[in-house]
Formats: C-alpha cells, sequence, structure tokens
C-alpha cells in the first residue's frame, strides 16, 4: 500500500492506481470501499466472497474516493445520492474497464468498483460438463425456443450469455440483438443496447421496439416483469431464439415463476426450450493445496468451477408438465452429483459444496 504519509493528491492517484492493481493481481471481481469512522474499510470480491484488505484513513480516504469519482465523471461533491460511472483502463494503468457505483449510508459513503471481463470465453473454456457444452450448443442452432437462465448473483449467468452471444458472433449469418444493464463487454458483430430506466428506457420497452429492428436472436439481460416475460415468450414462439435470466431456486422454480408471470401456460410451455440453473464453488488454491498462502489472501481457494443442472423441453416433457405441473421438470444432471464429483477430484472440498448448495 502506498506511503499515506503526505495527503497530496499524488498519493490519492498512486493509491486508486495501486488497490486497483492489486485487486487484479489477486483476481477479485469488485472492489467495495466504505466510510466508516476513521478510515475508510476495503474489501476485495474474491471468488464470490468478501474478503478484508488494508484500508484507508480518513485524511487520506476523501482524496481517494474523489478520486475515483473524479475519473467515472461523477459528481465529486456529492455524496448523499447514489451515482453510476465508469473509467477507461487507460485511465488507471488498469487491464480491465471499471463500473464505479457510489451510494449513501449512515456511516458515510460507499463506492463499489467492478471490474469488467476482458473477453468473452468460448463455451468450451466455462468449464462444464460435456453433456452440458454440447446441449447448450445444439440450443445455439435452433431458429426459434426460449433459454432462462437462473442461478444467485454471482453465479456465472452473465459470462454464460457473453459465451453464447461469442460463439453466435463467430458462426455469423444471423442478426442479434441484446438488452443489458449495462453492456459489460462490446462484442463486434452484435447489436447491444443498454438500460436506462431513469430515461425511461426498460428491459420491457427496449425489448418492445427492438422487436422491429429484425433480430433472429434477442438477449434479454434479466426479466424482471411480466411484461417482459411475455415479450421474450411471444419472440421465441414468432420465429426468433431468445435467451434471458429470471431468478429462481432451481429449474423447476423457474417454470412456476414464468407460469405466475405469464397467464398463457400453453405459451409458456410451448416456447420453451431450456433451462440452466448454475452456481460457482470455490476451487481449492493449487499453491498451497487449501491450507492457505499469500497467492489466494488465506482463504485456501483460488478460481471458481461451475455445476450446472438443466432441463431440455420437448414434447414428452411439455405433456408430463401440463398433466402433473411445474414438478414434473427434473434436470438432466444434478448439482449434487456435480458436486460430489469435484469433491472426488480434488477440486474442491466438502466445506464448499455445503456453503455453495448445502448438505
Amino acid at each position: 500500500m502506498v506511503d499515506l504519509g503526505d495527503n497530496s493528491e499524488e498519493v490519492a492517484v498512486r493509491a486508486v492506481t495501486e488497490l486497483v492493481g492489486r485487486a487484479e493481481q489477486v483476481g477479485a471481481s469488485d472492489v467495495h470501499l466504505q466510510m466508516c469512522g476513521q478510515e475508510a474499510q476495503v474489501a476485495f470480491r474474491l471468488d464470490g466472497l468478501m474478503t478484508p484488505t488494508d484500508g484507508f484513513p480518513v485524511a487520506v480516504a476523501g482524496r481517494v474516493f474523489g478520486r475515483i469519482k473524479y475519473l467515472a465523471r461523477l459528481k465529486t461533491y456529492q455524496d448523499s445520492l447514489p451515482q453510476d460511472g465508469r473509467i477507461a483502463k487507460e485511465e488507471i494503468a488498469a487491464a480491465h474497464d471499471v463500473r464505479v457505483a457510489t451510494y449513501p449510508t449512515v456511516t458515510g459513503e460507499k463506492i463499489v468498483l467492478r471490474f469488467f471481463p476482458e473477453a468473452a470465453q468460448r463455451l468450451d473454456e466455462l468449464g462444464y460438463t460435456t453433456a452440458a457444452r454440447e446441449m447448450l450448443e445444439n440450443f445455439l442452432h435452433l431458429q426459434s425456443g426460449l433459454l432462462l437462465l437462473t442461478g444467485p448473483a454471482g453465479s456465472g449467468k452473465t459470462t454464460t450469455i457473453y459465451s453464447c452471444l461469442r460463439h453466435l458472433a463467430e458462426s455469423g449469418g444471423r442478426h442479434v440483438i441484446t438488452v443489458e444493464d449495462p453492456v459489460e463487454q462490446v462484442l463486434p458483430g452484435i447489436m447491444q443496447t443498454e438500460v436506462n430506466e431513469a430515461r425511461g428506457l426498460t428491459f420491457a420497452k427496449a425489448a418492445r421496439h427492438l422487436m422491429r429492428q429484425d433480430p433472429q436472436v434477442l438477449v434479454i439481460g434479466e426479466v424482471r416483469d411480466d411484461e417482459t416475460a411475455q415479450i421474450a415468450i411471444r419472440a421465441a414462439l414468432t420465429g426468433h431464439l431468445v435467451m434471458s435470466t429470471l431468478h429462481a431456486g432451481s429449474c423447476s422454480g423457474v417454470l412456476e415463476r414464468l407460469m405466475l408471470m405469464c397467464p398463457d401456460n400453453y405459451a409458456v410451455l410451448s416456447s420453451l426450450a431450456l433451462v440452466m440453473n448454475q452456481r460457482l464453488l470455490r476451487r481449492l488454491c493449487k499453491n498451497c493445496d487449501g491450507q492457505g498462502c499469500g497467492d489466494c489472501l488465506e482463504s485456501g481457494y483460488k478460481d471458481r468451477a461451475p455445476i450446472l443442472e438443466w432441463a431440455k423441453f420437448d414434447d414428452e416433457v411439455r405433456a408430463r408438465i401440463r398433466k402433473s405441473g411445474p414438478a414434473e421438470l427434473k434436470p438432466y444432471e444434478s448439482m449434487q452429483d456435480i458436486a460430489r464429483t469435484l469433491v472426488t477430484a480434488g477440486i474442491t472440498n466438502q466445506a464448499e459444496v455445503e456453503r455453495a448448495i448445502g448438505s
């Protein structure tokens, strides 16, 4: 960490650059800075978990916060209202562009920095089982149908979506349009749109108007309301390939929630082609075999592996659900079975499995 004996502007410049550099070095996805009393507490989100690290005394913290907001084109004097901005990687000698979000709290302002990934992974780099990868590739070759991904925040849904977009862009031949919040990567060959709810551009409104742009593939960042759900279903039924995310706890939970959002349950079942439920398990650190070292910030874990259960819709599955309800939707691969395989292979341990998906 920088020498904090000098409160000049140079200290803030150096402190921000070094903070971002260290976060990238250890592989953090986010940096949290929180004013609290006489210091700014700092934590990295490392492999999905918050990991405290060195903070800043209050005299330096004010300059650090101001520097971050200045770089993100935010109002440096504003600390009583939330603000959102972005810092280009060239401005802080970083490997990634950075999204900045500020928020007022009872102990003072909080800032979260999120690192945008450099490039979308290929489907074969996601770490899926062979069956899951082939299933996803087969879906992307369809002309129509709806794919919904579910899982908690930080479970890799956006990473999967961008891998699908990269696959579509490299395959070529189809007009692909996205509606995102925010756009995390700009992909050549893809028409990308960013929602702006403050100006009235919601997922539903953007998707509704983008249907007039003649898309063959439509990607909606998240199904948040009934209108968006119905637009996605209608698009899938009228010859479009549609991908989105929907918060639920399981594959059958996705179906149950979608049926609540769209009263035409026949249309729901007819549109759905694939549901995927994903989690990420932390891998044991190879450098210390899970004992804790400087490379993993003493956590014992480094990097993550996906576990994915998925359900494909065909005529037999649809008929069974129409007769007996959403509970009849059974995943082809269970998270527990995949997690057990990873534990046996020494990739992770039982404690991490229980943390991520329960016993």
